[in-house]
This record gives structure tokens, C-alpha cells and sequence, in this order.
């Protein structure tokens, strides 16, 4: 295959930023020499600037190395191609902060970090489980910082109104709360919903939620294959009873369908969160880091948060979670003063004011240990010790596959098992 000039060059601009990242990261002793050793460093993220600025302005009261470290909010979807205009015109940053949904993506443009700076004992004795996926083949992709695992928002009124003293903990509970929770129509038109279940398009964080269900039952939704290379796997198979893939799809799509008792949601409902805020639902699966929007949003929803339901028959507790991480830019200018910051906010001191501060879990084992008196960080803390994530494609694609195969099996456009095939050939396609 024929490259370009220009392609030749960058390539060669790739490969050796990536030989100085290296040289840079197993030379570095972590000890700052100078009252200015860490310089100047500019952090592309996308967590919100405003929750990001008030990290940065706490930290550098008490450590002002980091007075001349800087965050730029960017657009998750148009992240990955921002940052390689930028490495070609020589503008990147040192640091990139994103959640794992992204890392698939970013990979090329990442400087991994050597197992000689940080051995994987290190690594796995000091994050949460969910770290794993930032395994490189020598080393790992990024330092963790913080988790925004999945919850259970409940109304309290709506609950308490109905007799339901506490939310569920399981999803069979969940679903036996509809018939005493799901106001309906004589027409079978939905006025308030328990929870937003069934579809896709309308249902908030629905990749998420989807992704949880699989997760819970033992389905890696993507895996590498014996050739090294990404392959999906939707749970179509199974040794015995029905295909762990295909349980997934029966109980979510249960949820809008009219003929069952567990009706409580349809396609032409508004948007869940805005449901949820507005008193029309009584449940509502969302990050924990939501739960600022709707104090903001709405100062007199009496809500609460728990942790997400988990299937009756599992051994171990799993919740999808947004894990953000700092990854070195190829282009970066400053790679040292980048895995300076990244080590010294993902340290247990540093962990605290930022998960009070952004409404995030810190990803410190150290910190995790510890209780905060809010109860929805005390949640958020908890789940974050057992959240889960897999390797994605692209946020979009991969809800244009999630989305097509929901959609397929509500219409009764396909049966479950062709709508999962079609998914998972789809998902194949995008990480090959």
C-alpha cells in the first residue's frame, strides 16, 4: 500500500514521540527536583470544566507545582479526531482525560505507560478492578482517576405513596413493582412509568444499561480473540438453558411490550431523565454524578439513590461505571510533568476533594476505603469497587447497533436470536 508524503511524515512524527514518551517515562523517578518540576501541562477531558476547574483551583492551594496546569472540556465523540489534527499540526496536549467508552478509539494517539514505570502489582493493588481495561501489551494505556458508576434514582413520593418502603435491589423485585406502580390507561396508554425499560432512543444511558445486563450475566460483550484481535460476544451461546445473550434481551424488552404484565414503557414516551425529573416515573437508572443535575434542575424532587439491581442468581455484584483516566498524548510536550499530574491525582490525598467535588468515585483502592458521610457518594463508593466496562467502539456506533437490535425485537421486525446474531456481526465488524 502506497502513503503520501504527508501520511509518511506523520507516521514518522508518531513514531517518534512515542520513542521520547518512553525514554521519558522509564528514566522518570516520580521525585520532583525543582519547585517547577512538573511545568506546564495542558489536560484535554471530558468531564466538565466547571467540576474540573474547582479540581484544579483545590489542589494547586496545596500543591503549587500545579499552578501552571491547565483543562480544556472536549466533546467525547469528536475527541479522537481533534486529537490527531492536533498531534499532526503539533498542537496536542500532554494529557487526555477520558472515561474507557473512548480508549478504543484513542489508542493510536496514546503513549502507554512501560510495566517498568508502573508494574502491574502497583497498578492492581492501587485501583478498582474496572483498571484492568487499560492493560497495554507492555504496561498500561492510563493512570485511573475517577468512577461514575450506574445507580437507582427513585421518587421517594411515588414509592412511599404505593407502600414501597425501600427500592429494589434486584431486577425481579424491579419487575414485580410494576402492576402496583405503572399507571395505565383503559387503552393501555402509559401516564406514569416505574422505570424506563423496553426501548432504546428515549431510555437515557441505555448503551449503559443494556451494557450492565450483559455484564451481570457473565457476557464480555467484546474479548480478544486467539489471533489478537478484538471480536464481539453477545452471549449466543450456552452450554446448557437458555443463551445468557438471549435472557438479556427477553427481560429488557419485557419492559415495552403491551401483552405483558411488566408493560411500563414505550417508544413514544419523552426522554427518561426529563420523566424522571418531572415526577412521571418512579425509577431511573443514571451515573451517580447525575444526581447534581437533578438537585440543580429541580430543588423539590425527594430523591434518593441505591445501587442498581443485580440478577437473583448472581454470586457477584457488577455495575457498569465510567472509569476517567489520564492517557499521555503521543504529541504531548511535556510527557513528564503529564505522568506527574496523572499519579498525583489518582493518589488517595488527592482522590477525596475531587469525588466531592465533580460528585465522582474516586478510583483509589485507599480512598474507596474510606466512607463519605454523603450517602449518595457513600453509594457511588460502594458500586465503584465492582463496577465493570468493556472496549468499545465508538459511543455512536455502538449505539446504532444497541439501538437497531432493541428496536428489531420490540417491532417484531426479528426474533431475539437473529436480532442478537445481526448485533454481534455488527460489533465484530466495527472492532476488526
Amino acid at each position: 500500500m502506497k502513503i503520501s508524503l504527508f501520511q509518511g511524515i506523520l507516521l514518522g512524527v508518531f513514531g517518534l514521540c512515542a520513542l521520547i514518551g518512553l525514554f521519558v517515562f522509564a528514566t522518570y523517578s516520580g521525585k520532583s527536583t525543582s519547585s517547577n518540576a512538573i511545568g506546564t501541562v495542558v489536560i484535554w477531558g471530558t468531564l466538565p470544566s466547571s467540576s474540573m476547574d474547582a479540581v484544579l483551583a483545590t489542589t494547586t492551594q496545596s500543591n503549587k507545582e500545579l499552578k501552571n496546569v491547565s483543562y480544556v472540556q472536549k466533546d467525547p465523540a469528536t475527541l479522537p479526531a481533534e486529537l490527531a489534527s492536533a498531534i499532526a499540526t503539533g498542537n496536542s496536549p500532554d494529557l487526555i482525560l477520558d472515561s474507557q467508552e473512548n480508549l478504543f478509539s484513542l489508542a493510536k494517539f496514546i503513549t502507554p505507560i512501560p510495566s517498568a514505570t508502573l508494574p502491574a502489582s502497583t497498578f492492581s493493588s492501587a485501583f478498582v478492578n474496572e483498571g484492568s481495561l487499560l492493560a497495554a501489551s507492555d504496561g498500561y494505556y492510563g493512570v485511573p482517576f475517577l468512577v461514575d458508576p450506574l445507580v437507582l434514582f427513585s421518587n421517594r413520593a411515588i414509592l412511599s405513596s404505593d407502600g414501597i418502603a425501600r427500592p429494589p435491589a434486584s431486577w425481579e423485585a424491579l419487575t414485580g413493582l410494576v402492576p402496583n406502580v405503572a399507571l395505565l390507561t383503559s387503552s393501555r396508554q402509559i401516564s406514569r412509568g416505574l422505570i424506563a425499560l423496553g426501548a432504546y432512543d428515549n431510555v437515557r444511558n441505555a448503551r449503559a444499561i443494556v451494557s450492565s445486563l450483559f455484564l451481570q450475566t457473565g457476557v464480555p460483550i467484546s474479548s480478544y480473540a486467539s489471533n489478537g484481535l478484538m471480536t464481539a460476544d453477545l452471549g449466543m451461546n450456552s452450554s446448557s438453558g437458555t443463551p445468557p445473550g438471549q435472557a438479556v434481551l427477553n427481560f429488557y424488552t419485557q419492559f415495552a411490550d403491551p401483552s405483558k404484565v411488566s408493560y411500563t414503557w414505550n417508544t413514544s414516551l419523552p426522554d427518561s431523565q426529563q420523566s424522571f425529573l418531572s415526577g412521571d416515573l418512579a425509577l431511573y437508572i443514571g451515573y451517580a454524578s447525575e444526581a447534581v443535575y437533578f438537585k440543580k434542575a429541580n430543588p423539590n424532587l425527594d430523591f434518593a439513590v441505591s445501587p442498581l439491581p443485580q440478577p437473583l442468581t448472581g454470586s457477584t455484584k457488577n455495575a457498569y461505571g465510567l472509569l476517567y483516566s489520564f492517557m499521555i498524548s503521543r504529541g504531548a510536550k511535556n510527557p513528564s510533568g503529564a505522568y506527574q499530574v496523572a499519579t498525583l491525582f489518582a493518589s488517595s490525598d488527592a482522590q477525596g476533594p475531587s469525588a466531592s467535588l465533580t460528585g465522582l468515585a474516586p478510583a483509589n483502592l485507599g480512598q474507596l476505603a474510606k466512607t463519605p458521610s454523603d450517602p449518595i457518594l457513600a453509594v457511588a463508593y460502594s458500586e465503584a469497587l465492582y463496577t465493570k466496562g468493556w472496549l468499545s467502539p465508538s459511543g455512536t456506533n455502538v449505539d446504532s447497533v444497541f439501538s437497531s437490535m432493541i428496536n428489531s425485537v420490540v417491532s417484531g421486525k426479528y426474533s431475539v436470536t437473529m436480532a442478537l446474531s445481526s448485533a454481534e456481526s455488527a460489533l465484530r465488524a466495527l472492532l476488526q
